[in-house]
């Protein structure tokens, strides 16, 4: 890790640069913990920094938090988009196995961003709906052909409600897959958004 603060790698880096390496550290812990396990003293320990140079960064833990998550939010946005090239259809299978894969590779944190937003964490629920409505509407952007959905007020109900139902296949999957493979679960996602939209046709 540039800037690597351990033992003997001490290296003074510009306070943009630390706070975001210290976000990118925040995020790699939050993969493998919930964010309440995310404390302001686990983070300083594995960066070897003080707490109180932490609080000089990011103010007090809640926004320490926030700032993570938001951080993750918006590197699931980026691993999950889909390619330029190919069929739309092809592209969609592309971003829900990059989707899935994200969700498997950082469980622990997705659920907290989920679960926060759902108890009502006003920060959580915000950076939860943009995420949500990043990944929901460029499925428009790429599709602007109209070749697997139309842009209709309907449809992007059905989205919407599609979204819902991916997130909630691949929780699920993660914990208990039951017999069903990683490849049945895409299949099972990437083709039951076109049959949903056909059934508004």
């Amino acid at each position: 890790m540039t800037g690597d603060t351990r033992a003997g790698a001490r290296t003074r880096l510009a306070p943009e640069e630390r706070r975001s390496q210290l976000l990118d550290l925040g995020v790699r812990l939050l993969s493998t913990r919930s964010l309440d396990e995310l404390s302001v003293d686990l983070l300083a320990e594995e960066a070897g920094i003080s707490r109180g140079l932490l609080y000089h960064y990011f103010g007090n833990k809640h926004a320490f938090h926030e700032a993570v998550v938001r951080r993750a939010a918006d590197d699931l946005i980026a691993q999950t988009a889909p390619p330029t090239e190919g069929e739309p259809l092809e592209r969609l299978l592309i971003s829900v196995t990059a989707y899935v894969d994200y969700v498997v590779a950082n469980h622990a944190g997705y659920v907290s961003l989920v679960k926060g937003a759902a108890a009502g964490n006003d920060a959580l629920r915000e950076i939860y709906e943009e995420a949500r409505g990043a990944l929901t509407d460029r499925i428009f952007r790429e599709d602007a052909r109209g070749e697997i959905l139309p842009d209709t007020a309907a449809t992007r109900l059905i989205v919407r409600g599609w979204a819902a139902m991916t997130e909630e296949l691949v929780l699920t999957w993660v914990v208990d897959p039951d017999g069903v493979t990683r490849e049945q679960l895409l299949a099972m996602i990437a083709t039951s958004l076109p049959a949903l939209v056909a059934l508004v046709d």
